[in-house]
Formats: C-alpha cells, sequence, structure tokens
C-alpha cells in the first residue's frame, strides 16, 4: 500500500489500517529500540510514545519522505528523550552520599559543565518546594521505598502517600521549569 494512501486511510479512521501499519511497522520499530534499550520495559514505552506521537503527528506528514523515515525520525527522538529522561533522574540525585560515584563512570567528560548546572538547578528546584514533598520525593528516589513504605513512614494513608508522591513530583517539575 502507498504512503499516501495509508496516511489517508489512517486519518479516516480505518481500524484496519491502523492494524496493518502497526503490524508492519512495530517489530521493525521494536528491533531499532531494543538496539539502542536493553530494558524490555522501557523499550515498550519507547515504542508505545513512538507510535503515539506518529498519530498526533499524521496531519503533518506531507509525504516528502517515506513513512518509514518519518516513524524512525521520531523513534529517535523518543530514545533521545529516554536517555535524557533517565539521565536527569540520575544526575538530579547525585548530590547524595554514595550515588555520585556510582554515577560518575557513566558521564561523558563534556557532561562534566552540564552535570553541574544541572545539579545547581536541582537544589533551586529542591529550595523551592515545600519540605514535605521534598522528603516524599527522597523517601521515593534515594531511599527507594515503595509508596506503601512512604505512607507507614510518614503514617498516612496509601492514597494519601500516592496523593503526595503525586504533587511533590508535579511541584518538583515546575519549580525546576521555572529556573
Amino acid at each position: 500500500m502507498d504512503d499516501s494512501l495509508i496516511i489517508q486511510k489512517i486519518l479516516s479512521r480505518d481500524k484496519a489500517a491502523l492494524a496493518a501499519f502497526y503490524h508492519q511497522y512495530a517489530p521493525k520499530l521494536t528491533r531499532f529500540i531494543r538496539g539502542k534499550i536493553a530494558n524490555e520495559r522501557d523499550a515498550e514505552e519507547v515504542l508505545q510514545d513512538t507510535l503515539f506521537a506518529f498519530l498526533e503527528a499524521i496531519r503533518d506528514f506531507h509525504g516528502k519522505a517515506k513513512i518509514q523515515t518519518f516513524l524512525f525520525s521520531i523513534c529517535n527522538h523518543k530514545v533521545i528523550d529516554y536517555y535524557r529522561r533517565k539521565k536527569l533522574r540520575s544526575i538530579a540525585f547525585s548530590h547524595m552520599p554514595g550515588v555520585e560515584s556510582i554515577i560518575g563512570p557513566f558521564l561523558a567528560p563534556e557532561d562534566v559543565m552540564e552535570k553541574k548546572d544541572l545539579k545547581n538547578k536541582i537544589r533551586t528546584a529542591f529550595l523551592r518546594i515545600l519540605p514535605l514533598y521534598k522528603k516524599v520525593l527522597f523517601l521515593k528516589y534515594i531511599d527507594e521505598l515503595s509508596v506503601s513504605d512512604i505512607a507507614n513512614q510518614l503514617e498516612i494513608t496509601l492514597k494519601s502517600a500516592e496523593s503526595k508522591l503525586f504533587r511533590a513530583r508535579k511541584a518538583f517539575v515546575e519549580a525546576f521549569i521555572s529556573i
């Protein structure tokens, strides 16, 4: 089936065309992603992000390239985003004793300046959020406690702990972005 016809059918919500598209490209994307991301669950998440982003961007596809080229371009960006998020998580808490020595070898020399700037930005973001939110984030990401363990530690319900963790993440992201 020709690329423009596939796009037309998908845009007209043809489920058979969407299924054919998925069966044609999902295995190729999976191989590509698995070559870059070893963790199977993370690779599957990147695949789903790629397919969703493709469906969001499909109206912008004008046939100047093949669908496969367009799709793999989106996929490559999603893989990069995955590693950026992973790097941010690892650097975000590297100021804690012991953690930096584990993460340090994985950083390239050119990342040293970026790492310093990022650490300062993270520290500033932590200063801007409520102490309770900071505590919840440390319990979750530094102490690696489960949500139920956080609830026990804070002597609150599981739902309350989930809610606090959600709000803490949101507050941190908002503080981080505003810097």
